[in-house]
């Protein structure tokens, strides 16, 4: 089971099944959450990570849950993973060179030494947090994966928003982007949803200019 965000958006019709889906009472409410993140500046932060904990959304992901990040031409593909904790993810070498991928990360330590193909195993991400990856062997191979206690999370588009439905009550949002210096987690405030109508929060990050 790959985690993506594109089910969030497919509309009111599929609010109950959701509900279903997450373990939510039947006849729950939800509101659509609009989720703008900007820089100091003000400006919009595309690409940025958004989710919300919600208490009754299982923290950890179901059984069997896959994900997957390739090295293409020396490169992490996807550069940037969202996944909900208790996610294993594979890191197929698709390169015709050899990679030697790890983490230092506390979040997840790990090391796949020099390896060509599939390695046997994927890689468990049992705790939330931020993890840096890195390739022993071609030091420009930088890759994230960020881990999340819950299934609900997205990521912005070039306007610096996202959309979440999200059941009526008192959750905690968080927000991180790559932007953010070395060894920031994510980002955490309060987020209180009606059980009817939109909601819109805006979110300001402390990110480093663009190189």
């Amino acid at each position: 089971m790959f985690l993506n965000s594109w089910w969030w958006r497919r509309g009111a019709g599929l609010l109950l099944g959701l509900a279903v889906g997450l373990g939510l009472p039947g006849g729950v409410q939800a509101a659509a959450v609009t989720v703008q993140i900007l820089d100091p500046a003000g400006k919009p932060l595309a690409g940025a990570v958004v989710a919300v904990e919600v208490g009754s959304v299982a923290r950890v992901a179901a059984p069997g849950a896959r994900a997957e990040i390739s090295q293409r031409q020396r490169t992490f593909d996807p550069g940037l993973l969202v996944v909900q904790t208790g996610t294993s993810v594979d890191f197929p070498n698709l390169d015709t060179v050899r990679h030697h991928v790890y983490s230092f990360s506390p979040a997840r330590t790990f090391e796949l030494k020099l390896y060509n193909g599939r390695p046997s195993s994927p890689v468990l991400f049992d705790r939330a947090g931020i993890v840096v990856l890195g390739c022993n062997i071609h030091d420009q191979m930088v890759g994230t994966v960020v881990v999340v206690d819950t299934p609900l999370f997205g990521r912005t588009d070039a306007a610096g928003r996202v959309v979440l439905e999200v059941p009526a009550g008192e959750h905690r949002l968080l927000a991180w982007h790559v932007r953010m210096r070395e060894g920031t987690d994510l980002l955490a405030q309060s987020l209180k949803v009606g059980p009817t109508g939109a909601v819109a929060v805006t979110v300001p990050l402390p990110v480093v200019a663009a190189p």
